[in-house]
């Protein structure tokens, strides 16, 4: 699940990136990274037991990315790999599995976390009413997610009074997040139609984008979108590359309370009572929380 560790190895035996350059600029992060890695595996929490020091982890996790992602920002780094490479964004999704890692571990070895393809929606494909009375020939379409925490649920499959399964491993999010560089309009409606989808076969579900930077203007209204936060890590808005390469650009830090913030909606979630139902809201005579 170290989605920056695979991206960063991948370059590190592609052709693509045999220039000289590449190799040099290659050599310099991996040692780097490696010590990324080796802090936050060494560094063990939160946990599904809340503690006092759960904060104070949480800093130490923003410390190490920070001086990590700070020396794969600069400018010779920035213009060698660029964004389709995904090796600076990347970095966010990695940062995020470290977050969360101990806390789902600690509540099940088998839970779904980390970059995931999940369950979209099944429908069903026969060639003709006579091959769909044996066999379902169901499809199972799936979505990308930077980052889920879920479930794995293994389905069979067979038509009444036959034999022959289908079976299908499905993903189901309990948390999908996206991460982004930074957040545009653009970017906003992508994730808000992937968020309708996600709740439309799991009402349970909830979708957070988590940013470095922002780049949406005081017109858009935020309400109307579908997913659940938006979080901008930096509390800055978004310049051009061209700038935030410049020596004077004052890059913010990522900033704890807003980690904090993510990490807690996120818990409480996970251990939130999710009934809801047409019975449950008849109880109190009002269907909708």
């Amino acid at each position: 699940m170290k989605v920056h560790g695979d991206n960063l190895k991948q370059k590190e035996e592609s052709p693509k990136y045999s220039r000289e350059e590449s190799k040099k600029l290659l050599k310099e992060i991996r040692p780097a990274y490696d010590e990324w890695a080796a802090a936050n595996d060494a560094l063990i929490g939160p946990t599904k037991d809340a503690s006092p020091a759960d904060a104070e982890i949480i800093a130490k996790r923003i410390e190490l990315f920070s001086r990590y992602k700070d020396l794969i920002d600069k400018k010779e780094y920035a213009e060698e790999f660029d964004s389709r490479s995904n090796l600076h964004s990347s970095v966010l999704e990695e940062f995020v599995y470290y977050l969360f890692r101990d806390l789902i571990t600690s509540l099940s070895k088998q839970a779904l976390i980390g970059k995931s393809q999940t369950f979209k929606d099944i429908f069903f494909l026969p060639p003709n009413y006579a091959e769909m009375l044996l066999v379902p020939h169901s499809r199972v379409e799936e979505k990308d997610h930077d980052f889920a925490i879920g479930v794995t649920i293994n389905v069979r499959l067979k038509c009444a009074g036959q034999t022959t399964e289908e079976t299908h491993d499905i993903r189901i999010p309990a948390v999908a997040i996206e991460c982004k560089t930074y957040l545009d309009k653009t970017m906003l409606e992508g994730a808000s139609t992937a968020a309708e989808q996600l709740k439309t076969r799991n009402p349970n579900a909830i979708y957070i984008i988590v940013s470095e930077w922002l780049k949406l203007s005081e017109d858009v209204n935020l309400k109307k979108f579908k997913v659940d936060q938006m979080y901008v890590l930096r509390k800055q808005k978004n310049t051009d590359r061209e700038y935030r390469l410049r020596p004077g650009y004052d890059k913010k830090p990522v900033y704890l309370d807003v980690v904090l913030h993510l990490y807690e909606t996120v818990r409480k979630h996970l251990f939130a009572d999710w009934q809801g139902g047409v019975g449950h809201g008849l109880e109190r005579g009002y269907l909708l929380e």
